[in-house]
Parts: C-alpha cells; sequence; structure tokens
C-alpha cells in the first residue's frame, strides 16, 4: 500500500483553493541552438518579474500572480529569446482557479501589470502551435471551447484543428493577445481551467517526409 506522502486536501470541481484570482504559468523554452542555456538564462534574466511571483529551476519556470501580468511575463520571456534562424519552442501550461491551489506566493496589488510591454511589444515574428483548452466544473465545457475557437477564426490565428488540438498561427502579438483573451473569458465562466500552449518560431520549411 502507497505512503501518503501528499495530501490536497477536499479538493472538488467548483471549489477553488484560492481565493485571490490568482493565474499560473510554468513553461520551459527550447531554442535549438548550441548556446541554448545563454540563450534561455538571457531571455530569463531580462523579464522584469516586478509584478509576479516568480521560480525557475532545472526543469521550468513558474509566473503566478495577477492573469495581465502572467501573460505579460511569459511572452516577454519567450519574445527576449527569439534569435533570427534559430528555431524555439515554447511549452506552457496555464491555470487559474485550481483547487490544490493556494494564496501564498502571488503578487496581485499592483498597478500597471504590464511591466514589460513597452519592450516586448516592439519584437514581432511569426509564429505556428497549438493549444488544448480544459474548462472545468462545467456542464457546457464544449460549448465554452466553441466559443473560444470561434473567436480565434476571426481574428485569424486559429488555423485548424484536429485530434487534442486546436492550431494556431500569425504575429505572435496577436496569438498572446488571443491566448490571453481565452484566459480572459474562460476564467469568468468557469471554476477552474487549464490551457496547454505550444508555440513555435523559425520551423524549417519544406515538406513533411
Amino acid at each position: 500500500m502507497s505512503k501518503n506522502y501528499v495530501n490536497y486536501g477536499k479538493c472538488s470541481a467548483g471549489k477553488p483553493g484560492s481565493t485571490m484570482e490568482i493565474t499560473g504559468a510554468r513553461f520551459n523554452l527550447s531554442p535549438m541552438s548550441d548556446q541554448f542555456e545563454t540563450i534561455i538564462l538571457d531571455a530569463i534574466h531580462k523579464v522584469d518579474l516586478s509584478k509576479v511571483w516568480a521560480e525557475t529551476d532545472h526543469i521550468s519556470t513558474v509566473y503566478r500572480g495577477r492573469e495581465e501580468a502572467v501573460f505579460d511575463t511569459l511572452k516577454a520571456a519567450f519574445v527576449f529569446a527569439y534569435k533570427k534562424g534559430v528555431h524555439m519552442t515554447l511549452e506552457a501550461t496555464v491555470s487559474k482557479g485550481c483547487p490544490g491551489d493556494s494564496d501564498s506566493d502571488y503578487t496581485l496589488e499592483m498597478d500597471e501589470p504590464r511591466a514589460n510591454k513597452e519592450e516586448s511589444s516592439v519584437i514581432d515574428f511569426p509564429v505556428i502551435g497549438k493549444f488544448a483548452l480544459y474548462p472545468m466544473g462545467s456542464d457546457d465545457y464544449m460549448g465554452t471551447i466553441a466559443e473560444v475557437v470561434n473567436e480565434g477564426i476571426d481574428r485569424g490565428v486559429v488555423t485548424g484543428s484536429g485530434h487534442y488540438g486546436t492550431n494556431l498561427g500569425g504575429n505572435v502579438q496577436d496569438v498572446f493577445d488571443y491566448l490571453e483573451y481565452v484566459s480572459n473569458k474562460v476564467g469568468s465562466e468557469v471554476s477552474h481551467y487549464v490551457s496547454q500552449i505550444t508555440l513555435h518560431c523559425n520551423v524549417p520549411e519544406g515538406d513533411i517526409k
């Protein structure tokens, strides 16, 4: 019989563990370069973290705080790591309202939460990718997903769909604007959601064989 190494209490859908409107993102940057360590660390260190709680370890980086601040820092980390001609991938998990979350490790009471906007908004490049959305605690979760996907089609950043994901494409600024819209829209309608995001830049051209 396994030992009880962890205890998440009485977690259940519809009962967020946090009452402070905390959004969290855990992500990895993967530049396909011999200089990957320098590229990643230079980008992470360049991000203004004054509006979020942040932690980087050998596996990934976490940002927590107000939704606007989290997406601001997540986008900044990605665009600051951009190098012309270097294929790079961002893998991110974004969550809000998790029953196992807590009101610790947060930075919410901040004016002007987009600390990186001025510098990061001038960096633009095309990306492709996908996301998968999981609204929880809702009987109409497929309707919620359909609504935000339709909005993405109208915006021109949802380029198709397939098994287990919705395809994204466009310039990085528009794609991040859309992903933040998804977070805001879904987060206002369900008690807990999770989104899995993958973005690529400088993808090698040519047919897939």
